[in-house]
């Protein structure tokens, strides 16, 4: 794997490990980290070997958000239609599973504060899950900014009176692990000291399946989200006849008579 400046990239047998290593920083998200977790995606994405990824934070924060230090101070300018073109490919080119076209599933393991844009790490997760000393906060608008991207997915995830809350009040306030999971936001609360070894009890479990039937399973729900549910079912059936096609497909049932464990192979 590459040495990155930013971020650290492992490969647990089938599970890439993503923690973002800027923790002098709280791990905040300056333009190397972005470039960096761009690379870091793409191999999760394209190596065929990975099966499943957890993004993590080193030390006691997930991120503390965009690094204030790196942002453009240099008061206020005309946008022109342009920069307002710009500006949206910005958003689009954020360096999140989503947006880097990442099908296998991704596990937020959430040890500690995560604010702001980093927020999008945690409502793209397929599993998110959260030390008991987790807090979540948008500090947007206390620092004059408008929550953008990162409270249209919060929005998604969670009731949109909890995503309101959390946007309005900014750094005012913060949510809690616990209220984080009464919410949805995340779908497990472990002891701090548990969390690397849940996240990669998850992941094994994803790993020993079908991993063309975890994959499409996960795009057959993401996209059909927002849909008429006969458009979303058709989109669903379009992932299994592609994965009926597949050697994993025969394997399973071919296991099961056979009464022992599949032997995939992710083609």
């Amino acid at each position: 794997m590459p040495d990155f400046a930013t971020i650290r990239l492992e490969i647990e047998g089938r599970t890439a490990i993503l923690t973002l290593n800027r923790p002098d920083r709280l791990n905040a998200m300056n333009q190397q980290m972005k470039d960096d977790l761009r690379d870091a995606w793409t191999i999760v994405r394209d190596e065929p070997e990975i099966w499943c990824a957890i993004v993590t934070g080193e030390g006691r924060a997930f991120s503390s958000g965009a690094d204030v230090e790196s942002l453009d101070s240099g008061g206020f300018r005309k946008i022109d239609h342009w920069r307002k073109l710009a500006m949206i490919e910005t958003i689009r080119a954020l360096p999140t599973p989503r947006r880097m076209g990442v099908m296998k599933p991704v596990i937020a393991a959430v040890n500690g504060l995560v604010n702001g844009v980093t927020l999008d790490l945690v409502t793209e997760a397929d599993i998110p899950i959260a030390s008991d000393k987790a807090q979540f906060f948008d500090s947007h608008v206390s620092l004059g900014y408008v929550s953008s991207h990162e409270m249209v997915n919060m929005a998604r995830r969670v009731p949109v009176a909890v995503a309101m809350r959390m946007a309005l009040l900014g750094a005012k306030e913060r949510m809690s692990a616990e209220r984080a999971l009464a919410v949805g936001l995340v779908t497990e609360v472990v002891p701090h000291d548990r969390l690397m070894e849940r996240a990669r009890e998850l992941a094994g479990m994803i790993c020993e399946n079908a991993p063309l039937a975890v994959w499409g399973t996960k795009m057959g729900i993401l996209r059909g989200l927002g849909l008429p549910v006969e458009q979303a079912e058709e989109i669903a059936a379009g992932y299994l006849e592609v994965v009926e096609q597949s050697e994993d497909h025969a394997e399973g049932p071919r296991a099961f008579m056979e009464k022992r464990k599949p032997d995939w192979k992710a083609r």
